[in-house]
């Protein structure tokens, strides 16, 4: 099952330094119907006004990823972790029992991201932060794991629960096929691009919402760079 989500039709929120469209039911955007898809819980589409932000505010028990389209995003943690992730990094932030931090674009230019949530396999913990750039070169036609809660996922940032986040980047007519459990939940969104997942077209910023498949084919109708996240 392919179920497109039109980028129009998502709901959302313009604060002036902030236009953000969800996915999922998040803040004023409710809908009892659509509170997320598996273990995944939030997917936020981010874009972040020069010298904006969001001031320290508290989260526990979340994985919280952060992918960068474009610009930068500065991160402040209670944890005194500190970081700047700009196009093509991600970062992490697995808030456990609790944990305050803050998210700056103090940089001259519209920032973009997508947030994801993504709820943990156990409540509490110690909360922790990290980020690592993944060039864009590396995930040419084939998907990367950004991070997961597998082992064996050597080079993936850690996140507690059993989920990945994967990137790639297709070009126009290119195919790239990865293999899945039918049982789980697939949320491909593409950050830039047209795609076409079994001849449903997905365009940027829409998302396809994927399960009792064995196999995902992503068929490039423009360049694309593609986020995908595999969760139980």
């Amino acid at each position: 099952m392919i179920e497109r989500r039109p980028f129009a039709k998502l709901g959302g929120a313009n604060h002036g330094w902030l236009k953000a469209k969800h996915h999922f039911s998040f803040a004023s955007y409710y809908d009892p119907a659509n509170m997320g898809w598996g273990s995944l819980r939030v997917w936020n589409d981010d874009e972040i006004a020069p010298k904006s932000g969001f001031p320290p505010h508290p989260h526990a028990d979340m994985e919280i990823i952060t992918y960068v389209r474009d610009g930068a995003i500065t991160h402040q943690d209670s944890q005194g972790n500190e970081g700047r992730a700009e196009a093509g990094d991600v970062q992490v932030m697995s808030a456990g029992s609790g944990i305050r931090h803050s998210e700056y674009n103090l940089e001259n230019e519209t920032t973009r991201i997508f947030q994801i949530w993504i709820q943990p396999e156990t409540r509490g913990g110690t909360p922790s932060w990290g980020a690592k750039p993944f060039p864009k070169a590396d995930r040419s036609g084939k998907f990367v794991t950004l991070a997961s809660g597998f082992t064996g996922d050597e080079g993936a940032l850690p996140i507690r629960a059993k989920a990945r986040v994967m990137g790639a980047t297709v070009k126009a007519g290119e195919r790239v096929t990865l293999t899945v459990d039918p049982s789980r939940h697939v949320y491909l969104v593409p950050a830039k691009g047209v795609v076409e997942i079994d001849g449903v077209r997905i365009e940027a910023r829409d998302g396809a919402a994927i399960t009792d498949q064995t196999t995902i084919e992503v068929v490039g109708v423009e360049d694309a760079e593609v986020v995908l996240v595999d969760a139980a």
